[in-house]
């Protein structure tokens, strides 16, 4: 396949993830509606949203870098996505991964949360600050356990590529890292709670507390496209959880069904819990999941 054809089908790969991705922000708002007692919008609403947005203009300046936080986190997003394969052995779904290995990807994750803290400090709102140092401390945290989830498995499978890592799980669902890596996986799973945001771990906008944030900060078509990263980024990090612990995925039925039930342990379990303080948030993490990889990686390194 020529550069062209790739670059065609990794943008309708985009396209597929972007549907999906927001297709579950609507199905979890309608979740906690029904959990909190309210009917909750329609499962459709994060679409047009970002018709709405995308459809309206603002004249309200705030200086450069208040912009370019909406372009450096879909950059972010899109960037995560295009290195991930997305369907073991298929010619049309593997992106650019061949291009790329988990620590890129891990680069791509970290560039659009700095950009978006980059933007939102120079906002409008004097509590601004106090968001991004939540922000970033809870993703300093979060990020520990992470990465040492990722270099167990390096040592586990001797590749950070993660087609190879896929590829070492095939033949049975029991060649999982889910159950040959079992530590590494629940830090990792950990680790993601914090990086979806929901309960106990949604800090930076803290709902309960403050109506503001970037959903109030951010107006017309810049909100729309932190409202389209939502779909891509969310989406991207579970096809990356599910490729890195999960056996992948090498149809879209398949990919749909695990990517949905790794994303609803996020909602579980911001449904059940409340909110931690922050100091309780980046305690929690470098803890109990950094104790668990820290217990992975060794017991591969001996």
């Amino acid at each position: 396949m020529n550069l062209a054809y790739k670059i065609f089908w990794a943008f309708i790969s985009l396209g597929v993830v972007t549907v999906w991705g927001l297709t579950l922000n609507g199905i979890v708002h309608k979740i906690f509606a029904r959990v909190q007692g309210r009917l909750g919008p329609p499962v459709w609403q994060p679409f047009l949203d970002i018709i709405k947005n995308n459809s309206i203009r603002t004249a309200i300046s705030h200086g450069v870098m208040f912009y370019l936080g909406p372009v450096f986190r879909i950059a972010g997003g899109i960037g995560t996505y295009m290195f991930i394969p997305v369907l073991f052995g298929s010619v049309y779904f593997s992106n650019f991964s061949m291009s790329g290995d988990v620590l890129l990807v891990m680069y791509f994750i970290f560039f659009g949360q700095l950009g978006m803290a980059l933007g939102a400090g120079e906002g409008g709102h004097p509590y601004s600050a106090i968001a991004v140092s939540r922000g970033l401390a809870q993703m300093t945290a979060f990020e520990v356990p992470f990465a040492l989830s990722v270099i167990s498995l390096a040592l586990q499978y001797k590749t950070l590529s993660i087609t190879e890592i896929v590829a070492a799980q095939q033949g049975s669902f029991l060649n999982w890292t889910l159950f040959t890596n079992p530590l590494a996986v629940i830090a990792a799973m950990i680790a993601m709670l914090g990086m979806n945001m929901y309960n106990p771990f949604s800090l930076v906008i803290a709902p309960q507390e403050i109506p503001i944030g970037p959903p109030t900060e951010y107006q017309a078509s810049f909100l729309g496209l932190l409202a389209t990263n939502r779909g891509i980024f969310g989406g991207a990090k579970l096809v990356l959880f599910m490729n890195l612990y999960f056996g992948g995925a090498t149809n879209l039925v398949e990919l749909i069904v695990k990517t949905f039930w790794i994303y609803m342990l996020s909602v579980f379990v911001g449904a059940a819990y409340p909110r931690f303080r922050t100091e309780d948030s980046i305690r929690f993490f470098l803890k109990y999941p950094t104790a668990l990889g820290i217990i992975s990686v060794l017991l591969f390194s001996l």
